[in-house]
């Protein structure tokens, strides 16, 4: 029977790619965390949400996710053979904003998620991965990021996140509520 745990963390420390163990309160595991939770939450929205081709571009963003978190948890003597990370990637990224930002309105004011499941996980997935470029520029201002390119990704990711928030609220129909709109009790 095939066991899903080692006990080898049990002493509060994880293993790298390579060789090596850190504390799990290490800053490299608190961002492969991180884009742990990202990726789920972009599954979420993966799974609640009906267009094909927005089901596609997630899929793929969540293998960029993987491939991130594989080059992050490699041992720095073997990490550039995990770097897939290039400016390609990005670039991509910026041209799948800009198609879907050609589609949408553009909201004048801070918005409140929350007017469709899949637009509020979009959003939920943006402020997870805000979180987890801001881990990463504290681990590249400590010296221990090599890879720029990470934080710039992770920075697109999240204007995406944005972009397919008001696209997936949108094409339903419905509209997102202003952050200053009338309250009523």
């Amino acid at each position: 029977m095939h066991r899903f745990f080692t006990r080898s963390g049990d002493d509060g420390k994880t293993g790298l790619i390579g060789e090596g163990r850190v504390s799990k309160t290490h800053p490299r595991i608190e961002i492969l965390g991180t884009l742990d939770e990202a990726s789920a939450a972009l599954g979420f929205a993966r799974a609640t949400c009906e267009d094909p081709e927005i089901n596609e571009l997630v899929l793929e963003i969540q293998r960029d996710l993987y491939n991130i978190m594989s080059e992050i948890a490699a041992s720095p003597e073997n990490r550039k053979q995990f770097q897939k990370m290039d400016e390609g990637r990005i670039t991509w990224l910026e041209s799948q904003i800009e198609h879907y930002s050609m589609v949408v309105e553009n909201p004048k004011e801070f918005i409140l998620p929350g007017s469709t499941i899949t637009g509020a996980v979009f959003s939920l997935a943006r402020t997870i991965i805000r979180r987890a470029e801001r881990r990463l520029a504290a681990w590249q201002e400590d010296g221990s990021n090599n890879n720029p390119l990470l934080i710039r990704y992770t920075n697109r990711l999240s204007s995406l996140c944005f972009v397919l928030e008001l696209f997936e609220t949108q094409s339903t129909g419905k509209s997102t509520p202003l952050a200053k709109g009338k309250t009523s009790l």
